[in-house]
């Protein structure tokens, strides 16, 4: 029933920089960001196109943030 009612207000995500509709959930990495935003039903989240980092609504889809053992290096050579 909570998904039913979280999918029902939730709006897509669009970029306001490159305008692509893919985002990941970000950490909180401040005490504002970890504490105040819930208040307010915010929470941080990264584009997957561009990686520009901003501040949702807990209602706007986004996709969960994949935890891996390694470090990954997309500049390596």
């Amino acid at each position: 029933m909570k998904d039913l009612l979280r999918y029902q207000f939730a709006r897509p995500y669009r970029c306001s920089d490159c305008g692509k509709e893919i985002a990941f959930r970000s950490r909180p990495r401040t005490f504002t960001e970890r504490y105040i935003l819930p208040l307010f039903l915010m929470q941080p989240i990264r584009c997957a196109e561009c990686f520009r980092r901003d501040y949702r609504s807990i209602f706007t889809s986004v996709h969960e943030r994949h935890e891996s053992s390694a470090p990954i290096h997309r500049n390596a050579a």
